[in-house]
């Protein structure tokens, strides 16, 4: 019984003294800064070509640029936080 309450506590010692380390080395929240940069990235890279594609005379650059904005739409909804 007393084995299992030490395991328990140097687990829980464990955990904490790992998050203090990652807080004090900066790593927590670096995937999330990871992916935001993607993020814009893409929707630079996106917002281009619609500009490019708006410039063209026809209904194609139109309809292109309707159905990647709304591509865009659609995933950004489907993004959820934790």
């Amino acid at each position: 019984m007393i084995y299992a309450f030490l395991g328990f506590a140097h687990a829980a010692i464990e955990r904490r003294l790992r998050a203090i380390r990652a807080l004090a080395e900066g790593e927590e929240g670096q995937g999330t800064v990871e992916y935001v940069g993607l993020i814009l990235l893409v929707s630079l890279l996106m917002v281009g070509m619609v500009a490019a594609m708006k410039g063209f005379n026809g209904k194609q650059g139109t309809e292109l640029a309707a159905v990647i904005v709304d591509k865009i739409k659609e995933a950004v909804d489907k993004v959820a936080f934790k």
